[in-house]
């Protein structure tokens, strides 16, 4: 006997695959709204509901950075903690940064416990010696790494054209009027911060130092002042292979764009920095709540546009858009101009990789990888015995303060070096012997009342 199906079973059947469909319809639009949260770093008010905020956003909307200014960091404890606390809120590692260039733009100074800094143009044209941009570099790159910011927002390649640009020139902030000397100390100044997984930030392509007004105010047009020559700098140091962020200023020039500034302009971001002068790394944008974006463009024009243009990192900040998570707004409308085709899904995909390319570079770490959690508090030297320098492997069971010493076999402390806080995981710290004699040596390590101890 023949039976038929029961006439139930196509409804049924096309109810099923529609809930399927729906289903991973909405996985893959998450996992969309995951990516373009990467893209977007912010700042916050403390003590407010927008702090809070900012956790949910890191938690849940996976968002890609956090910018801390002054008014954030109190002293080494305390920004400590700060990072510590923001690391473990993400899933994903983010770019916890600052704007670190020495002299008037340094958010660690003699105020909350680091020390007075050098301007750019002391250093590269009143001192100009490798030793003392290294040396400057090195230990602001110290501060950043023991703090546990993984990002600086420097240093300024911007030549100084104008001794009298007011926000370049006027405040020191550029190393040089001859762009040769810009690239050198630059490049001293990023070798530093990389030798500590310290991500830097070239700014501001194409070139401030010739501007007559300070985009932070208002509409700023280099187009009569700008000439190639402020490019060297940048053509430099990305021919010799700089793989950190750049960050386009807020520039109106007619003649690389009649209708953009450079921070919003496909011909300035993609053809000139990305085609022409060769760079394949994460484009940052400078903070899209200056004046020169919002007196000129509103809110959702702006993000469209710098997307558009190919900025990877779109910068804010604040955290808060008219009483609701910028970060979820931003994540909207992205989303709502890829749904209508105006922005490409490509786009977002080719930003993504770039941001993650970044981050397991300076991190060192895999988003998974860094979940990983010691057993126990240990120590490690490699290579041990050594020459001239080794690496001390600190792995954390237990975030908190941290402390290591060495002592030569008489029990005589030879190098100190404390930690505000460390996370929990593996750190790695490079440690330079080049002035100790050949011989035996102790390294003593102590966190959470635990010590340990390793002969080198």
């Amino acid at each position: 006997m023949k039976y038929s199906r029961p006439v139930y079973y196509l409804p049924l059947m096309i109810i099923l695959l529609t809930f399927i469909f729906l289903v991973s319809r909405a996985i893959a639009m998450d996992a969309l709204d995951q990516k373009i949260g990467q893209m977007i770093m912010v700042s916050y008010s403390p003590d407010t509901a927008f702090e809070d905020t900012l956790h949910y956003d890191l938690e849940h909307r996976n968002l890609g950075g956090v910018i801390l200014y002054r008014f954030h960091l109190n002293d080494p404890v305390q920004i400590g903690e700060l990072t510590s606390e923001l690391q473990e809120k993400a899933d994903t590692p983010p770019f916890i940064a600052t704007d670190q260039e020495g002299g008037f733009v340094a958010r660690l100074d003699e105020t909350n416990g680091f020390a007075e800094t050098y301007t750019a143009y002391h250093l590269g044209t009143v001192i100009d010696k490798e030793d003392s941009t290294r040396h400057q570099a090195q230990m602001m790159a110290q501060w950043l790494y023991d703090s546990g910011i993984n990002t600086n927002l420097a240093p300024v390649v911007d030549v100084n054209v104008n001794p009298s640009s007011p926000a370049i020139g006027y405040l020191d902030r550029s190393f040089s009027s001859q762009p040769h000397k810009v690239f050198d100390h630059a490049q001293w100044f990023i070798s530093e911060f990389e030798k500590l997984n310290v991500t830097t930030a070239l700014k501001h392509f194409p070139g401030h130092g010739s501007a007559e007004q300070d985009s932070h105010l208002g509409f700023t047009d280099i187009t009569s002042t700008w000439t190639d020559s402020e490019l060297v700098p940048y053509r430099e140091l990305i021919s010799n292979g700089y793989s950190g962020m750049v960050m386009p200023g807020h520039l109106y020039n007619a003649d690389l764009d009649p209708v953009y500034p450079a921070s919003l302009s496909e011909s300035i971001i993609t053809d000139l920095l990305r085609d022409s002068l060769g760079f394949e790394g994460v484009v940052i944008s400078d903070a899209m709540f200056m004046r020169a974006i919002t007196n000129n463009y509103s809110f959702e024009e702006a993000i469209v546009l710098a997307v558009n243009a190919g900025t990877d990192v779109l910068l804010y900040t604040s955290n808060e858009y008219n009483g609701r998570s910028l970060v979820a707004e931003v994540i909207r409308i992205i989303r709502q101009h890829i749904d209508t085709g105006v922005i490409a899904q490509a786009r977002i995909e080719a930003s993504y990789q770039r941001i993650m390319a970044l981050k397991e570079k300076f991190t060192g770490i895999s988003p998974l990888a860094r979940r990983i959690v010691p057993d126990h508090f240990s120590l490690r030297i490699y290579p041990n015995p050594f020459n001239i320098s080794t690496h001390i492997q600190i792995d954390m069971n237990k975030a908190g303060p941290v402390s290591f010493s060495v002592y030569d076999i008489s029990g005589r402390q030879l190098h100190l070096k404390r930690f505000a806080w460390l996370s929990e995981g593996k750190h790695i710290i490079p440690f330079d012997a080049s002035t100790l004699a050949s011989g035996v040596y102790i390294t003593k390590c102590k966190a959470a009342g635990t010590i340990r101890f390793e002969k080198m």
